[in-house]
């Protein structure tokens, strides 16, 4: 949208009426992107796709563009960690730095180190929302994880782990991807 491309005009309007952006639009954004100099040599999709009709759109669109898949990664925590993490997130109100209650705590509770305004808790941060959410996920995201695992794309990240320990692992998988990638050439 920022670009102002077709593709972005159409998804504004569906936006600006308060409708989801079909998936082909969506699908189509996407494989303008893959298909620009900068994801020659590799891209990474973070939250698409959500669904199985997603990822069915997806690889057919890639597959016109001669593209593929080399992994799919699953940070994998269950429910209760998911909310004890996001639950613990306070955002600065004026610049957005963010802290956690756990890991990377303010010196002052409820108060930004860098600019000393307040830390608030995102609505989207708030348990009975977080629990929601993760509704949503198990009815329609969940099934991707069968979807990707049947193809051997998938690769689960423990996400129970320290988040340095997680942010290793993400590094150390995309690194054995890139390099099985470059070896099946």
């Amino acid at each position: 949208m920022r670009d102002e491309t077709e593709l972005g005009r159409t998804a504004k309007e569906y936006m600006d009426r308060g409708d989801l952006v079909p998936d082909e639009v969506i699908v189509g954004a996407i494989a303008e992107r893959i298909d620009a100099a900068e994801a020659a040599d590799g891209f990474i999709l973070d939250g698409f796709p959500r669904t199985v009709p997603q990822a069915e759109a997806l690889d057919a669109k890639l597959d016109e563009l001669g593209r593929s898949l080399t992994g799919v990664l699953l940070i994998d925590a269950d429910d209760e960690e998911v909310v004890r993490r996001l639950g613990g997130r306070r955002t600065c109100a004026e610049n957005g730095h963010v802290f956690h209650l756990e890991f990377n705590p303010p010196a002052q509770d409820g108060v930004c180190d860098v600019d000393g305004s307040e830390l608030l808790v995102r609505d989207d941060d708030k348990p009975e929302v977080i629990r929601h959410r993760l509704e949503q996920y198990h009815e329609k995201t969940e099934p991707l994880i069968d979807f990707y695992d049947h193809r051997s794309l998938l690769r689960r990240i423990d996400g129970a782990a320290s988040p340095d320990a997680v942010a290793d692992e993400l590094r150390r998988t995309l690194a054995t991807l890139k390099l099985e990638a470059d070896e099946a050439i």
